[in-house]
């Protein structure tokens, strides 16, 4: 049986959350879902209000006091077969994301087989979760660390990435026995209602992993609720400064991933035509709605600047921009009217700004829809002060800038408010490891364009890019998704009587 036949979150359908396993009405409110690629309304999506979200929270409470008590390797039997029912209903997902999203139907896959490594990674719980342990830490004493669930965490999770970013939450969250209330994007809520079915299907102990759809009301709920101990969030910086400040005054961890301005660096002794190919998909894959996404491309010297520009120019005369479920389309839509119209204004304001407009997408339209299309936009000469590098466009726009050095354009890249991610391109060794070993960013790549880590070590930047001490997934999640607890015990010989001590123990 397909996704679509046996959940209520096809297309021209209503999508209503997922509550103590079973697909649950809530919320008097619903807001429009719509087809980004040709300006539909395909259905609705329901609209948690406190009381919906309060019954999620409950289901999860009840949930977890029994699920922290399942043997990690049973969890991970769990998550073994959610993998492989992942795996069976791959292309549904992607097209899912697709339809609901924009993107191309080969990144939406690429989004969806991103997400399914960290659902790999969580299998490995029982390795994951062992603690340490120290005998004779004391004469007769031996001492051991315990990680422990949190209880009832929360995730509340962007619209660019509908599948993979809730997957760099829940799983983890869940393998190390919490359990889960995800809050996903209005926009596309349809991926994340899909994979709480196929958990479910896999095992999952009902209430283990609930879903609310909704907006500001089901996000306030979340973070002032006394009985979710953890927030994870990925989002605007905006907002991940709400969610890391409102949390944090009701006393729960946090970690909130917010927004980017990630810069290419390009040595004059780069390869051009690849670090051409590399810049069009990190500028225009997704249509720039990736928080890795490269949006500025540092140029050390004019000789390089005009190579890279021609280069792209030609290349941007041939991208093609249409519907992501049509073959050969290499960019999809934005994801709304008012982003699109956003967008557009970043660009009216470049040029306003004196920046040169070398290629300029504002007028494309896809032909035979009305969908939310921009082309690809591409500036030269961009100055530090002006908004299209100061600020996150979250579209299809890439700014160059010429740098007399590779100093001038790192202190570029240091001195912006946020450091999420950051590349070099370039032949000569030693640059790269003085580039990567100072350069004041959290995620780095050398000729690698999106420096997105693999489900095994974690992702998350640095300054403005992300408000906690820990990133997303891979060992961190762990850190963050349980409490150590640290046990000492020693077992007094019989009959032996001691004398109390008044010194603080020493040996």
């Amino acid at each position: 049986m397909s996704l679509s036949e046996s959940q209520p979150c096809a297309p021209r359908t209503v999508v209503d959350h997922f509550i103590d396993g079973a697909i649950v009405a809530g919320g008097r409110r619903h807001g429009e879902r719509i087809n980004p690629a040709t300006g539909e309304i395909i259905g609705t999506v329901a609209l948690a209000d406190v009381e919906t979200v309060n019954r999620a929270v409950m289901a999860s409470t009840r949930a977890a006091a029994h699920w922290r008590d399942v043997p990690p390797a049973r969890r991970a039997a769990v998550l073994f077969e959610f993998k492989r029912l992942l795996e069976a209903h791959f292309d549904e997902l992607a097209e899912k994301v697709t339809l609901e999203h924009g993107k191309t139907l080969d990144d939406a896959r690429g989004e969806v087989r991103r997400g399914i490594e960290v659902v790999d990674y969580a299998c490995g719980a029982p390795e994951l979760l062992k603690g340490e342990f120290s005998k004779n830490a004391g004469p007769g004493i031996d001492t051991w660390t315990e990680r422990q669930a949190l209880g009832v965490v929360a995730g509340i999770t962007p619209f660019n990435f509908p599948a993979m970013v809730p997957m760099w939450m829940f799983p983890m969250a869940i393998a190390c026995g919490n359990a889960f209330v995800l809050k996903p994007s209005e926009k596309d809520p349809s991926p994340a209602l899909d994979l709480a079915r196929l958990f479910s299907e896999a095992g999952l102990p009902d209430g283990v992993f609930n879903v609310v759809n909704g907006d500001v009301e089901a996000v306030n709920t979340l973070l002032g609720h006394a009985r979710v101990e953890a927030v994870s969030f990925v989002g605007s910086t905006a907002v991940a400064e709400h969610v890391y400040r409102t949390a944090g005054e009701h006393g729960k961890r946090v970690q909130a991933l917010g927004g980017a301005k990630n810069c290419a660096v390009v040595m004059a002794d780069a390869d051009v035509d690849n670090v051409v190919n590399a810049l069009m998909g990190a500028a225009y894959g997704s249509c720039g709605e990736r928080c890795m996404a490269i949006s500025v491309a540092i140029c050390v010297g004019d000789t390089v600047a005009d190579a890279v520009i021609e280069g792209l120019r030609g290349r941007l005369a041939n991208l093609v921009v249409g519907d992501g479920m049509s073959p050969g389309v290499e960019m999809g839509p934005l994801i709304s009217a008012d982003h699109l119209a956003r967008v557009r204004a970043y660009v009216d304001q470049g040029v306003a700004e004196g920046a040169e407009l070398v290629v300029d997408g504002r007028d494309h339209a896809a032909t035979g829809n009305d969908g939310y299309f921009l082309g690809g936009c591409l500036f030269d000469h961009v100055s530090p002060e002006m908004a299209v590098f100061r600020e996150e466009i979250f579209g299809p726009v890439l700014c160059v800038m010429r740098a007399a050095n590779i100093a001038q354009a790192m202190d570029w890249i240091d001195g912006h408010e946020y450091g999420n991610g950051t590349c070099i391109f370039t032949r000569d060794g030693e640059v790269a490891r003085v580039f990567s070993d100072r350069i004041r960013v959290g995620m780095v790549g050398i000729n690698v364009p999106l420096p997105v880590p693999v489900a095994w070590h974690s992702f998350g930047g640095w300054k403005r890019s992300l408000f906690g001490d820990l990133h997303a997934y891979g060992p961190d999640a762990v850190r963050f998704y349980t409490r150590t607890k640290t046990i000492t015990q020693r077992w007094p010989a019989p009959r032996r009587r001691e004398a109390a001590n008044f010194s603080f123990p020493s040996d």
